[in-house]
């Protein structure tokens, strides 16, 4: 069974490319446009019982940004889910919120298909 990974980016081709890359490494990634969505879809995968090893997300979305959606994850049942951020943003002031709110990772995009696919492996694997 491959482990699921859930993307989180308001972007489609950044979600795009995530998939892709993932996808070809052999994981399978559940897609979701902002932080609202991805929330709704944790409840979908909760309900279903299915397994989830990581979430990817971006800071800046609408309807729920990044920092938002990280602090509701970790007050649900999903706390003990790694979480990288994938984003634009690089400022060690916001690194720290990120970290704060519960970040287990954090990637500067753009992104090299074979840094992501590292620093997946490294969150997964000591998970």
């Amino acid at each position: 069974m491959n482990k699921c990974i859930m993307s989180v980016d308001d972007s489609p081709t950044i979600r795009s490319s995530i998939s892709f890359c993932l996808e070809n490494a052999g994981y399978d990634v559940i897609d979701a446009v902002d932080g609202q969505d991805a929330t709704e879809k944790l409840e979908k995968i909760r309900a279903d019982g299915q397994n989830l090893s990581l979430i990817i997300t971006d800071i800046n979305m609408p309807k729920m940004d990044g920092l938002t959606f990280i602090k509701k994850v970790k007050e649900s049942d999903f706390r003990f889910i790694p979480i990288l951020v994938l984003t634009t943003e690089g400022d060690s002031a916001m690194i720290k919120k990120g970290k704060e709110a519960g970040a287990a990772g954090w990637l500067v995009k753009p992104f090299q298909p074979e840094q992501l696919l590292w620093a997946i492996k490294r969150l997964i694997w000591l998970k």
